[in-house]
């Protein structure tokens, strides 16, 4: 008992001195590397809107064509990613929590770009989804791991602005994939059909984690959790150090010391009051988020398509729409550790649903690539609140698991999404895709404007009480 009692002592002491922690170049370096692995994931989710129109052009994918699971070819090849994504997500979540967040990190990131490379050399639709349904659960795994990871590095003023600067890096991803198939998709570099080459980037990663590794430590909240309160201490130590060192001057004292029980992680805690209502309200959340995010964000080449551009200038039209989902994020430092987060996700629900509803009726390109833009706005607002958000209503013990488990119903909800995409764009064109995500939208504002906690300015162990 005298044991429990000193570990839970040092793991309230250790939150107590990471959240007094000011501002400083070391704690935001630490929040860009992790960034910089995730900018990977992010590369490799999105690039299926990218890739797709060459996959047609080589007579890989066929228009109609019944693929895997009855779909089109592009809607299985989509499917497929967030298969492997909700694979990964609800069963593999946890290693985070058993393992630590640094580790997995590092093998998740190489397990999905090594898998990603292997699929750019695939000559069938069928192997394409077979490799990219493994690479999903690799990046399923590293999502819910970075998150966890950078809301326990940093202190609690500034966890807000921490996930937008790793949203912006992240997203620098979507212009680099844009780009990439705008110039290289349409053609054969060195006699090699162009998808190969924009689905092959991710293969990067393997090269920059080793870096990153050397650079990031373990999170001591993880440790302290787990006992290795030694560990815990030096790192925690560690930190304080570089910190003082940017500042200049003497750190604060540590503020009131919140508690939160150690130990292994319970999947049967999240359906146990307060965290059960949490689970549920996050369930509903991420099955409709998807809608919205991904039924854009994977489609923009399409829906653009669909509303009178051709293939190259739906291409063209796609990487202008996509320039300002990095810059975009920057945006939110002045308001992310300042206006509740729920909120934050409640207007971009309706943001998202608005914009959405004037693409559907956009009449020149003008109209189309300002619409997309207002819908990039939103949706990255939203992407960002609610990785933060999440992130934040599970003790640490059990927050990979947790996270993983309820961000595995948004990869579920984008397998049924790519084949309802299709189908609206098939029989209703933009409008009624838009209809549908705009509903989506509706059930956001209601489970997370009516159930959702607040967050802001407060612990990681206050909130989880």
């Amino acid at each position: 008992m005298a044991s429990n009692t000193a570990a839970s002592n040092t793991a309230a002491s250790i939150t107590a001195r990471l959240d007094r922690l000011p501002e400083s170049r070391h704690l935001w370096v630490l929040v860009m590397l992790l960034s910089v692995g995730g900018c990977f994931e992010l590369y490799d989710l999105l690039m299926t809107a990218y890739v797709s129109p060459g996959l047609f052009r080589d007579g890989i994918f066929l228009q109609g064509a019944k693929g895997m699971f009855g779909l089109t070819d592009q809607a299985a090849f989509a499917s497929i990613t967030f298969a492997g994504l909700f694979v990964g997500t609800i069963g593999f979540g946890y290693v985070a929590d058993r393992y630590g967040r640094r580790a997995i990190f590092t093998y998740s990131l190489l397990w999905y770009s090594a898998a990603t490379l292997v699929m750019a050399t695939r000559e069938s639709a069928l192997w394409l989804d077979i490799w990219r349904f493994i690479a999903g659960i690799g990046i399923g795994v590293e999502l819910v791991t970075i998150d966890s990871y950078i809301a326990e590095l940093v202190p609690k003023g500034m966890r807000g602005r921490a996930f937008t600067l790793n949203q912006a890096i992240q997203f620098c991803s979507v212009p680099i994939a844009a780009l990439l198939g705008w110039l290289l998709v349409p053609h054969d570099p060195l006699d090699i059909s162009g998808w190969r080459f924009v689905a092959a980037f991710p293969a990067l990663a393997a090269i920059v984690v080793w870096f990153i590794r050397r650079a990031v430590p373990e999170s001591p909240r993880w440790l302290a959790a787990h006992g290795r309160t030694a560990e815990a201490e030096r790192i925690t130590a560690w930190i304080e150090a570089r910190v003082a060192a940017d500042t200049g001057r003497t750190l604060p004292a540590p503020g009131p010391a919140a508690r939160e029980e150690g130990g292994q992680a319970r999947f049967v805690e999240i359906w146990r009051p307060p965290y059960r209502r949490r689970t549920i309200m996050l369930i509903v959340f991420n099955i409709c988020q998807a809608i919205g995010f991904y039924g854009f964000g994977n489609w923009v080449p399409a829906l653009l398509s669909a509303r009178g551009s051709g293939f190259t200038k739906s291409l063209q039209y796609s990487f202008i729409i996509a320039l300002a989902s990095p810059s975009v994020p920057l945006l939110f430092l002045f308001f992310a550790d300042k206006v509740e987060r729920k909120w934050q996700i409640v207007a971009a629900a309706c943001g998202t649903a608005a914009f959405g509803m004037l693409f559907s009726q956009a009449a020149t390109p003008v109209e189309m690539i300002a619409c997309g833009i207002g819908i990039t706005v939103t949706n990255n607002l939203l992407s960002y609140a609610y990785h933060a958000y999440q992130a934040e209503l599970f003790p640490t013990r059990v927050r990979a698991r947790a996270v993983g488990f309820v961000y595995s119903f948004s990869r579920l909800s984008t397998v049924f999404n790519s084949f309802m995409i299709a189908f609206f764009l098939e029989g209703f064109g933009t409008v009624g895709v838009f209809a549908f995500i705009s509903s989506a939208m509706l059930l956001v504002v209601i489970s997370v404007g009516l159930f959702g906690p607040r967050t802001r300015g407060l612990a990681l162990e206050e909130i989880s009480h």
